[in-house]
């Protein structure tokens, strides 16, 4: 074992007893004169310890960088060895990858973070992977990731989550809270006579107030996974993915339709809509390529008119919706909307999401479509992500039936999030609503 793993590991125990006295004030208790002082003692060997390991790596990477081989050819020293591959020598990294190893390890060991540090660290894991799990501290539920790791996966939502790959803007809530000054009224500009005196106008103002509000995904993990020992970029890439999907698709559905269940989730954009954005599509009997058009443009026209600027719009609406709409044919038989292909509709970027129903209605034959300046719209993070682990819990699948994972071999991983949505400007929020466009398909 080289010096600085030796002196890693020395930290890590150190690390342990002082997470153990703190544990005695944090469970009520207090610490004796003997204790307080162990703390204080603990915590200088702690820092010293640190500011050596450092100079250690410094050490090892000028050693490396200066290394040359004990006897070298002229030839090897102009010119690559013979069958030499040139190209990329590591794998690209995988987004999320340093939570989903967390996850791995944790899951591993129980949720023992203890256990799961020297895991990683006998598993050839990172040392940032192992010194993350020796001191991080355990939070509401769970274990609290830390924030770099967090980021990643927030950032490795953006192709996952809709509403994000559409270009909502991501801003950080300082202390669980966002307030965001909007316009609701712009200056008047007016011409005057010689000798006339300049009119008082002014832009009148609003608040966009985003609070952080609590939401849970479970993700349903393979313990064949979890049991394999090491670093795997297909494992990570896998387990990565499960995490991203399912945070995105509870993003999706909260950020889209949700009606804010009295202040406890974040409020959706179906219901930051004005009454007057709120469309009746026409209805499929008796529709004609005018009409749709005509819906299609009005829907536009309503955030074209409001004053905001047009940077980044786009269309949300069900798959349904848009293969009927593919399907479309003018009177020579070519296609209505051939830039659907493209993922384009008039000229703007198109979003499918299945968490936008097409049950609704009377009948349960009804969609909505939606048209907004993703610009205009934010998300506020609160970047403490917490994951917790079970063997022997529950959950519904998507047909609405209970899954037992100790029957099925797995493991249940809670990720618990914060965050809040909402616009910077209510009218840049369209929403075609009686959509019953395809049903039946």
């Amino acid at each position: 074992m080289s010096l600085v793993l030796q002196m890693r590991s020395e930290r890590a125990g150190l690390v342990a007893k002082v997470q153990a006295l703190a544990k005695v004030e944090a469970e009520g208790g207090s610490l004796s004169a003997e204790q307080l002082g162990q703390f204080t003692q603990l915590e200088t060997q702690i820092t010293a310890l640190t500011e050596k390991i450092v100079r250690a790596e410094t050490a090892e990477r000028l050693v490396a960088a200066t290394a040359v081989p004990l006897t070298e050819s002229a030839q090897g020293n102009n010119s690559p060895p013979a069958g030499r591959i040139e190209g990329p020598y590591t794998a690209k990294p995988v987004a999320g990858a340093k939570m989903a190893q967390m996850v791995r390890l944790l899951a591993a060991a129980q949720g023992n973070q203890h256990q799961a540090a020297q895991l990683a660290k006998t598993g050839g894991f990172g040392g940032d992977i192992e010194m993350a799990l020796s001191t991080v501290t355990p939070g509401a539920g769970g274990v609290l990731v830390p924030e770099n790791f967090a980021t990643e996966v927030i950032e490795a939502l953006r192709p996952t989550s809709i509403m994000r790959s559409m270009g909502v803007i991501s801003l950080p809530l300082n202390n669980g809270n966002l307030t965001m000054p909007r316009i609701t009224g712009n200056t008047v500009v007016t011409y005057i006579g010689t000798e006339t005196d300049i009119p008082l106008t002014g832009m009148t103002f609003a608040d966009t107030k985003l609070s952080s509000k609590k939401a849970a995904a479970l993700v349903p993990v393979s313990n064949d996974l979890l049991r394999m020992s090491g670093v795997n970029q297909r494992v990570d890439q896998l387990v990565a993915n499960d995490l991203t999907v399912s945070m995105g698709l509870s993003e999706d559905l909260h950020f889209i339709r949700s009606d804010g269940d009295g202040g406890n989730s974040p409020k959706g954009a179906r219901y930051w809509a004005l009454p007057q954005n709120l469309i009746n599509a026409p209805d499929v009997v008796g529709i004609t390529l005018e009409k749709i058009d005509l819906f299609l443009g009005g829907m536009m026209l309503r955030v074209e008119t409001a004053n905001v600027q047009m940077k980044a719009c786009g269309w949300l609406m069900a798959p349904r919706t848009l293969r009927w709409l593919q399907s479309l044919r003018d009177g020579n038989g070519n296609k209505a909307y051939p830039e659907i292909e493209q993922g384009m509709l008039k000229g703007y970027k198109v979003g499918l999401s299945n968490q936008i129903p097409v049950n609704l209605g009377d009948n349960g034959d009804e969609s909505e479509i939606y048209f907004v300046n993703f610009a205009d719209c934010m998300i506020g993070e609160d970047m403490d992500l917490v994951i917790d682990f079970s063997k022997e819990a529950s959950y519904k699948d998507a047909n609405g039936n209970m899954v037992s994972t100790f029957q099925r071999d797995q493991t249940l991983v809670r990720v618990i999030a914060k965050h809040d949505f909402g616009p910077r400007h209510v009218e840049s929020i369209v929403v075609g609503i009686k959509v019953k466009w395809g049903a039946g398909m």
